[in-house]
Parts: C-alpha cells; sequence; structure tokens
C-alpha cells in the first residue's frame, strides 16, 4: 500500500469533517461573534489574558500534542496499519475533535470554569469535587511520564560515558526557549505587537535558537535534566500565561508544525511502501484489540487531557467565540496528521512485517531527520533539530498540565460561596504550596520510569475522555442544545478504558504474586489506579442521574 496515498487520503478526511462536521456543530449549538469572552470580562494579567486567534491556537495545539501522536500510531502497528488508521481517522473526527472543542465551548460559555466546575454547575457539587480529585491524580500521572521523557532525551552522555551532541543540543535549546520566550512574552505585551510582525519576530527568534543551541550544546545527566525539568514546571505553573506559556507555545507552533510538513512532504516525495500487514489479529503478542488499541492510540483519536487543556487554559485567553472552532477542532485535526504521519513513517521502515527494533521515537525521528536531510540540511544538524522537536512534544504538555493540576488542586479546595479559606485548606490552596504537593508525588511516580507509568497513564487518560463526554452531555442536556452525537463516544471509552484499568491493576497484582511488587513504584501505581476507577463509578453515578433522569428546564441564561 502505497504511503502517500493514506496520507492524502486521511487529510482530505480531516478537512471535509472540519468543513462539514466542525461547521455543523457551531451552528447547531450557536455562537455570538458579539459577546464579552471570559477573557475580557475576568482579565487578571495572569490566567485570563485575551490573545489572537493564532496565539491561542498555538497554545492549544503546543500543549495537546504530546509524545502520544508519534508513540501510540508506532505502537498500535503491531495490530496491523488498517485498525490504527481507521481509530485515528474515527477517533479523531467523532470523539477527539468533538470533545475538544466541546470542553472548549462549554468553558466559554460558563465564564471560563474548568470541566470540574462545569460539572460541579451541571450535576453537583460531590460529582464536581470527584472530578477535580480525579483530574489532579492523572495530571500526576501525565507530569511523571513525561518528565522522564524530557529528562532522558536530554541525557548528554551514553551507557559507556561518551558525550551525546544531538541531545545536548536539544537541552540547550530547550533551555534558551524559557528564557527567549519571556522576552517575547514582555515584548509582545509592553509593544502590543501583533499579526505579520509578531510572526516574523517568532520565526527569527525561533531559527536563532536553533542556531545557538546547537553551537552551544549543554552536557549534563538524566538525573541533573530530570530535577531541572521539575524546577521548569515548578516557575511555568506559578508565572503569568501571557510571559512563558503563551510566548513558548507561540514559538515552539512553528517547530511542530515544521515537523508535520517535513513528515508530509518527505512522504509526497519518497512515496514510500507500507511494509506491515493490513491486519495482523484481534490478539498480538497476549494484547486484544479491544481495549489495547484504543488505549494505546491516545492522542490522535481522543485524549481526556486535551479537554483540560481547553477548559483549563485555552478558554480563559479566547477573544471572541468565533474562533473556537479552529481552537479546539482544528487543532485535534492536525494532532490526528502528525499520528497518520507516525504510523505510515512507522510502517514504510518495517521489514518483512516487524518494526526496527528502537524506541517509537527512534524510528520516528531517524525517519523525519532523513527527509530534513533532503532539503539539504546536514545530518547532524537535523537529527539535532527533530530531537528538540522530540522534546518540544514533551515540553509544551508538561508546564501546561502542571498549571492544570495546581488549579485543579486549588478550585478543590475552594469554599462554597460567601465562605472564606481557614486553616490548612488555605495553606494548600496557596499558589506556590500547591504547585509543590502536586510535584512531590509526581516525581516519585516519575522514579519508575516512563515505561511503567505509559500503560497507567494512557487507561487514566482514556477514562478522563469517557468522563469529560458525559459531563459535557449534561451540560448540552441542561442548556437546551442537542447531545446525541456524545452517546455513543461517552459509552464506548467508558467500556473500553475501565476494561484497560481492570488489567492494568491485574497485571500489578501478577507482580506481587511473583515477587516483583516494588512497593515505592508497583505500590503507588496500584493506589492511584484504584483511586482513579473508584473516582470514575463515583462520577459516572452523579453524572448518570442527571442525564437519565427527568428532563432538565432549558437554561435561560447567556449559556
Amino acid at each position: 500500500m502505497s504511503g502517500l496515498a493514506v496520507v492524502v487520503f486521511a487529510i482530505v478526511v480531516f478537512i471535509c469533517a472540519y468543513c462539514f462536521y466542525g461547521r455543523w456543530l457551531v451552528k447547531t449549538w450557536g455562537i455570538d461573534p458579539d459577546a464579552k469572552t471570559p477573557a475580557y470580562r475576568f482579565e487578571d494579567g495572569k490566567d485570563f489574558t485575551p490573545a489572537s486567534k493564532f496565539t491561542v491556537f498555538a497554545h492549544q495545539f503546543s500543549s495537546i500534542t504530546g509524545a502520544g501522536p508519534v508513540t501510540g500510531p508506532i505502537i498500535a502497528a503491531a495490530f496491523g496499519w488498517v485498525p490504527a488508521l481507521l481509530w485515528l481517522l474515527i477517533g479523531g473526527v467523532f470523539f477527539g475533535a468533538v470533545q475538544d472543542f466541546t470542553a472548549l465551548y462549554a468553558s466559554v460559555k460558563n465564564d471560563g470554569k474548568s470541566m470540574g466546575k462545569i460539572i460541579e454547575k451541571y450535576v453537583g457539587k460531590l460529582g464536581g469535587r470527584m472530578f477535580l480529585m480525579f483530574c489532579w491524580l492523572f495530571s500526576l500521572l501525565v507530569i511523571a511520564a513525561f518528565s522522564d521523557i524530557m529528562a532522558s532525551t536530554f541525557n548528554g552522555f551514553a551507557k559507556d560515558g561518551s558525550q551525546l551532541v544531538p541531545n545536548a543540543a536539544a537541552a540547550s535549546i530547550s533551555v534558551i526557549y524559557i528564557f527567549v520566550s519571556m522576552i517575547f512574552g514582555l515584548l509582545v505585551r509592553k509593544f502590543k505587537i501583533t499579526g505579520t510582525t509578531e510572526l516574523v519576530l517568532g520565526i527569527i527568534c525561533m531559527v536563532a535558537m536553533i542556531a545557538a543551541g546547537i553551537a552551544n550544546p549543554m552536557f549534563a545527566s538524566r538525573t541533573t535534566w530530570l530535577y531541572m525539568t521539575y524546577g521548569y514546571c515548578f516557575i511555568a505553573s506559578i508565572l503569568p500565561m501571557w510571559l512563558l506559556i503563551q510566548p513558548r507555545d507561540y514559538l515552539s507552533v512553528f517547530l511542530l508544525l515544521g515537523m508535520i510538513l517535513a513528515g508530509v512532504v518527505g512522504i509526497i516525495v519518497g512515496n514510500p511502501t507500507l511494509n506491515m500487514p493490513a491486519f495482523v489479529g484481534f490478539n498480538v503478542g497476549n494484547k486484544p484489540l479491544f481495549p489495547i488499541l484504543f488505549i494505546t492510540i491516545a492522542c490522535g483519536a481522543v485524549s481526556g487531557f486535551h479537554s483540560l487543556v481547553s477548559s483549563g487554559t485555552s478558554s480563559k485567553t479566547v477573544s471572541n467565540e468565533k474562533d473556537m472552532l479552529t481552537i479546539g477542532y482544528g487543532s485535534m485535526l492536525i494532532e490526528s496528521t502528525l499520528g497518520v504521519v507516525s504510523l505510515v513513517i512507522a510502517c514504510s521502515v518495517a521489514v518483512n512485517g516487524a518494526l526496527p527494533k528502537a524506541t517509537p521515537f527512534a524510528i520516528f525521528g531517524s525517519a523525519i531527520g532523513g527527509y530534513f536531510t533532503m532539503f539539504g540540511i546536514p545530518k547532524l544538524i537535523s537529527t539535532c533539530i527533530v530531537t528538540m522537536c522530540v522534546s518540544a512534544l514533551a515540553m509544551t504538555t508538561i508546564d501546561a498540565v502542571t498549571r492544570i493540576a495546581r488549579m485543579s488542586l486549588q478550585e478543590l479546595l475552594s469554599p462554597e460561596e460567601g465562605q472564606e479559606l481557614t486553616g490548612w485548606k488555605k495553606v494548600l490552596s496557596n499558589t506556590y504550596v500547591a504547585t509543590i504537593v502536586t510535584l512531590v508525588p509526581s516525581y516519585l511516580l516519575c522514579l519508575g520510569g516512563y515505561l511503567n507509568i505509559w500503560p497507567l497513564f494512557g487507561a487514566a487518560n482514556q477514562l478522563l475522555a469517557s468522563l469529560v463526554l458525559i459531563g459535557l452531555t449534561v451540560f448540552l442536556r441542561t442548556t437546551g442544545r442537542k447531545g446525541w452525537m456524545l452517546y455513543f463516544p461517552m459509552i464506548f471509552m467508558f467500556c473500553a478504558t475501565m476494561s484497560a484499568l481492570v488489567m492494568s491493576v491485574y497485571g500489578i497484582f501478577g507482580k506481587m504474586m511473583a515477587g516483583k511488587f516494588v512497593v515505592l513504584v508497583d505500590g503507588l501505581q496500584l493506589v492511584v489506579a484504584i483511586c482513579l476507577m473508584v473516582l470514575a463509578i463515583m462520577v459516572v453515578k452523579h453524572c448518570g442521574k442527571e442525564l437519565f433522569g427527568s428532563k432538565p428546564a432549558k437554561e435561560t441564561a447567556a449559556n
């Protein structure tokens, strides 16, 4: 099968989905281009900060496009490229993009509230608080997994002590990125730089940072970079959005879009053949296609984490409601495109129906690096750029999710209307304390390594998607809007993810019986997994009562 044909077909599907299905959702639910968005009504110079459509899109796309769209499809190719492709197409159009857009829509229509607060409003206080607890626990897994990816990517030394120049260069670029992003944010805010001027300045900064990082690599161990990564998470959580996260995402989006473009162009020029079977079987390596396929491919199809970005940060910066389709629905479809490109690249380098003995990142990075050399870029530079792209996928996720986790904890501890926080709740609600309380248990989880965390993270991520979908369905029903398009996605994802979590718990108990159980690693994962399942069942119970109970009166407020 031609890889070019697959990519072209996928792009056509995504364009049609955006133009027809996405716009139909907008027309069905309704938007008000003249309405004052929460970014303007609650502008505080920190979280609520109006931004241009492209700036918010850059933040949304950079934050949601983590390691998943590369890792998931490549691993899932073991079942055959057809099942993986179908899930990317169907999941991306009817599951993921709908979830991301609806979460953004619901938040903007509800004063920029997070999903937890939205569920609390339409379902009840207990259901909302349980969801917030679920979000906080899930965020710990995200921070742990992606921090390990970053630290391992930046590790400047091989096992034999030799220097890894591409890794060190990527680390240097990333450090420079942080400081330049803050300067860029200050300049944009002070001099009101927008449009073409901002775009040109951003591209110049990106090229200069890459050149400076490659020329001055920073060599440090994985442990050192792990500490520095968590330090960065702390800073990103407490600084205003416009000072670090927004400008860094704006600058990073050029890098990420360039990587996707390089992949697409490389496939167009090379027209590779898919050397993997179309379908292998319903059980591969003692892993059933259901639910494993739908857990393995999260980002690129549907990811609960995306809804936290949509409702936690992006909704607070949207300047006009008409921008929401591009930000919510469009960014997800581009991520799905990256998933398809990753799948095609992996299958094209397979030999005799088997993928190379390497990590998904190594497979993808090697291929993309080869595409860069096709354009006359030296191999060393191309390798450094690709390594930086990989690190950017993780970096643009962990800063946003740390902030979201901190805010979820603060919202969980928030008092009743008219009351004030006192005692230990007041202490924990402090921005600095809440961030530290989030990062410490995440670091302990990180000690178990990325590979041990990922299965639990994947299942929890998709379970979060199902909870978000049922919460959004309640919102649509309560406000008199059609919500039937969310019914099948929420039921399917709940069944798939609960099955996967049960399998994860069973595997941990298997380790315990075999004497391979590590308390600090496996024990903590077991506790988190059980807590996630219990919280999920409680959220579904409360949302289900509201969803399948007597039909509520249509909400007549501005919402």
